[in-house]
């Protein structure tokens, strides 16, 4: 358990250098045209991501952040929200060459760690991005019991809405979580979707407990249940049973059409519903091919680097580095931080070392 918790938060970062490269595919709009250049350098076992051409971007630093967060074993809720809260202001000092998106700059600037409540900022209309969904992995690795639900709960809410002040953007950082939780669990992926359906309601009270500009928050609740329920709809899964279908073709030109179909504005990937969507989508048909997840979760037209890093996350819990090339992980930005805070969540979790 201890090396597929290192493999989760490595190929997450992996995952995320892969999608990014340096800024390059993370905003090329054609899977096509990510395949051809993949295929011009070689493939990807010709890959080494490494500095200087493959940076991990924004959101390894912000998972990284979350990650060392409750790597300090903080339990009590103010003074984890305001850990959370202090290394998020701190990443953001960490950002040159890695595109941190508005939203992020935005709430990060708002945070007041350190005073009463200044891990909280206000409802933001427009922050339905993934900046919350793509750091949140790790909060499945800290709870990954159903036991943990609550505190899974929480967590992924409330270091969400530092940024994301949203339901359809912090409850993607409860999706990937719980995701990375049920990676964790061994539940059957075809599961995994209607799970998140159950686990809604959980965090409808809690919002409502929390007290929290509840108004908002309600009224802009439905949005995020709705169109995840449409794409369990489409693939067969809404009663949380396989086999997933999927379209007849499938290839990366029709991924591109379809994913943008899962999307708020246009952009696969880019908003918190859609960025944990595609990752699952990508897990549901990969299997235990590396290459074949990297096809579909890291290398489309969309927020790329978004949805790889939580795909890869709970691919790693899955299947370990087992078939991965050693050049797409070995030497990784910031590869040892990762393996520290692995191990120190992982202790947490299960009182191991």
């Amino acid at each position: 358990m201890c090396e597929a918790y290192r493999a989760a938060m490595v190929l997450s970062g992996a995952g995320d250098a892969l999608g990014y490269r340096k800024q390059r595919w993370e905003y090329c709009t054609s899977g096509p045209q990510i395949h051809q250049e993949l295929q011009e350098m070689g493939g990807l076992g010709k890959i080494r991501a490494a500095l200087p051409d493959w940076p991990v971007s924004d959101d390894t630093v912000l998972h990284l952040a979350t990650a060392e967060a409750l790597a300090t074993g903080e339990q009590q809720e103010n003074p984890l929200f305001q850990e959370l809260a202090r290394r998020y202001v701190d990443a953001m000092k960490d950002m040159e060459g890695r595109k941190p998106g508005p939203t992020s700059i935005l709430g990060t600037s708002q945070l007041r760690p350190g005073e009463p409540g200044g891990y909280r900022i206000p409802f933001n209309p427009g922050a339905t991005g993934c900046g919350a969904a793509m750091r949140s992995m790790c909060i499945g690795l800290r709870y990954p019991r159903p036991s943990d639900l609550s505190n899974l709960v929480q967590v992924s809410i409330e270091s969400g809405r530092m940024t994301h002040h949203h339901p359809t953007g912090y409850l993607g950082a409860l999706a990937s979580a719980l995701f990375t939780a049920y990676a964790v669990q061994g539940l059957p992926l075809e599961s995994w979707g209607s799970g998140l359906l159950k686990t809604l309601s959980v965090a409808l009270e809690y919002v409502q407990r929390a007290a929290a500009e509840t108004e908002p928050n309600l009224a802009a609740w439905g949005y995020f249940r709705e169109k995840w329920e449409w794409y369990l709809s489409e693939r067969g899964l809404a009663d949380g049973h396989g086999p997933a279908h999927f379209p007849p073709a499938y290839g990366p030109a029709e991924r591109d059409v379809i994913y943008k179909s899962f999307s708020l504005d246009g952009w696969a990937g880019r908003s918190g519903h859609d960025a944990p969507m595609i990752a699952y989508d990508a897990l549901l048909a990969a299997g235990d091919s590396w290459e074949e997840l990297c096809s579909r979760a890291m290398f489309h037209g969309g927020d790329s680097d978004s949805t790889g890093v939580i795909a890869a996350c709970c691919w790693g819990l899955a299947h370990g580095f087992g078939g991965v090339p050693e050049g797409n992980h070995m030497e990784l930005e910031y590869r040892d931080r990762m393996i520290s805070a692995a191990d120190r969540l992982h202790h947490l979790a299960w009182g191991q070392s």
